[in-house]
């Protein structure tokens, strides 16, 4: 399943990043803790946070997610959506909680 497969399933607003839609989806990783993410998260994965500042996209390039989705209506700042831009990275957005999105998201993986 690539990301742009779950946008409208989870009703998510694309803030950047757009050209990493066809991004192969693994699995999902939810955290806030970027140091969390980056020792745990693997190749792939979608990852869940209400983290909205740059480092969220230098960690995402590093351990090479699918994408990034911000929950509870939160807005990326712009120097995120300028390294999502720069990364090709998605960074979408959900008016949901962690807990009723990752559960979503899982349920749409294990079909």
């Amino acid at each position: 399943m690539q990301v742009k497969d779950i946008i409208a399933t989870l009703n998510l607003t694309i803030f950047g990043g757009s050209q990493g839609l066809t991004h192969e989806i693994t699995g999902g990783y939810t955290s806030d803790l970027l140091s969390d993410v980056m020792g745990h998260a693997e190749n792939g994965k979608i990852w869940i946070t209400l983290q909205t500042h740059k480092n969220v996209i230098a960690i995402a390039s590093l351990k090479d997610l699918a994408a990034v989705i911000l929950i509870k209506g939160l807005e990326p700042d712009a120097d995120m959506l300028a390294q999502a831009e720069e990364e090709g990275i998605p960074v979408l957005g959900t008016m949901d909680q962690a807990f009723e999105t990752t559960g979503k998201l899982f349920n749409l993986l294990i079909r």
